[in-house]
């Protein structure tokens, strides 16, 4: 448990910082030209950036912006995927060949790929960022419930609510749904270091948010013209970027070995 504390004091900084990152007195666009590219002090821990603006400022508002986007995008793609999932095998049929074949078109094409020829289609901007993000993360929660009714349909309990009577509705809801608990929620926990890396690269490629609103993308997209001489300016969104990840990441193997039945048996 120690080697989690770490990750849970990383996240639970970044989870308040979007939070009431908006309760400080930020000043994220408040252009200062005599502290341009200025470096880290103990004044201002993390120097200004080209424009003499705030990179402390900027990064609580990047923290924000990638934590909206990736609980909007986790909610909306999970359970559209997790009722298309459950429908699908459920119901089986023409229904579920459907579901596989469309399953199937996207998985042929690179997630972020996708993502980035979504949000150039629908133009730049935040919104555009979630719904394209939804667009291409909700495969990966409709596979995964598939798969997990596929082979809990049939088991005895299920039979016996058939025979008892439950609409289909009840017995995906009451019945299967409960089942799927633990594997959707390692999966979105994993799944919101994706939509964090997704958004800075759409971010960084300029389809994310416009200027000047920041995002740690868009950051380090604007700090790469002055690597060499204030390294700074990319450094510190791009440390932020690893660490949320790096976070994510490891707590997501920690919940996904605390929720397997195998050790949850051998305790």
């Amino acid at each position: 448990m120690i080697r989690l504390w770490l990750p849970l004091i990383l996240l639970c900084i970044w989870c308040l910082l979007a939070l009431l990152g908006s309760t400080f007195s930020l000043a994220p666009n408040h252009i200062d030209l005599t502290n341009i590219l200025s470096q880290p002090s103990t004044d201002v821990w993390f120097g200004h950036d080209e424009l003499g603006r705030s990179i402390s400022d900027r990064l609580i508002i990047g923290a924000q912006t990638s934590f909206l986007v990736a609980i909007f995008v986790i909610l909306f793609s999970s359970l559209v995927g997790t009722i298309l999932g459950i429908a699908g095998a459920f119901w089986g049929g023409w229904i579920d060949h459907l579901l596989t074949r469309i399953i199937d078109v996207f998985l042929a094409f690179p997630g972020i790929l996708l993502a980035i020829t979504l949000a150039g289609i629908m133009g730049p901007g935040i919104k555009n960022v979630v719904l394209a993000l939804t667009c291409v993360g909700w495969v990966g929660y409709a596979r995964l419930a598939r798969a997990q009714v596929l082979t809990i349909k049939k088991t005895d309990h299920v039979t016996a609510a058939r025979a008892l009577g439950a609409t289909s509705s009840r017995i995906m809801i009451y019945h299967l749904l409960p089942l799927l608990s633990a594997p959707l929620i390692v999966e979105m926990s994993f799944g919101i270091a994706g939509i964090v890396v997704a958004e800075a690269g759409l971010s960084f490629l300029g389809l994310g948010v416009q200027p000047p609103d920041a995002s740690w993308g868009s950051m380090i997209r604007d700090g790469t013209r002055y690597m060499l001489v204030a390294p700074h300016v990319v450094i510190a969104p791009g440390v932020a970027l690893m660490l949320v990840v790096l976070a994510v990441n490891i707590l997501g193997d920690w919940m996904r070995d605390w929720l397997d039945v195998k050790n949850i048996r051998h305790m």
